[in-house]
């Protein structure tokens, strides 16, 4: 079956980075496209930033652009989420996406 497994969170400070990873498996890696979402306390989940199949095309959150980077590793059917410049409205717990399953999430607090 389908799993998910993030990792790479923590707390930081603001301005600060952080690289979360997100390692799948059961399923052709190489041939979906993924996703990382992020839910903050008391909010719906929201769409970070996907990535095709090939890792040619990628696309954000408005909130996002230019500071986050996704990327994937077919090889090692991993995907990535760069975070730079943290702002503290970016805690949240942030899963990984494919095929409608999601992994278990990795909390990110930004904080002083």
């Amino acid at each position: 079956q389908v799993q998910l497994v993030e990792s790479g969170g923590g707390l930081v400070q603001p301005g600060g980075s952080l690289r979360l990873s997100c390692a799948a498996s059961g399923f052709t890696f190489s041939s979906y496209a993924m996703r990382w979402y992020r839910q903050a306390p008391g909010k719906e989940r929201e769409l970070v930033a996907g990535i095709s199949s090939t890792g040619d095309v990628t696309s954000y959150a408005d909130s996002m652009q230019g500071r986050f980077t996704i990327s994937r590793d077919n090889a090692k059917n991993t995907v990535y989420l760069q975070m730079n410049s943290l702002k503290p409205e970016d805690t949240a717990v942030y899963y990984c996406n494919a095929l409608h399953n999601w992994g278990q999430g990795t909390q990110v607090t930004v904080s002083s």
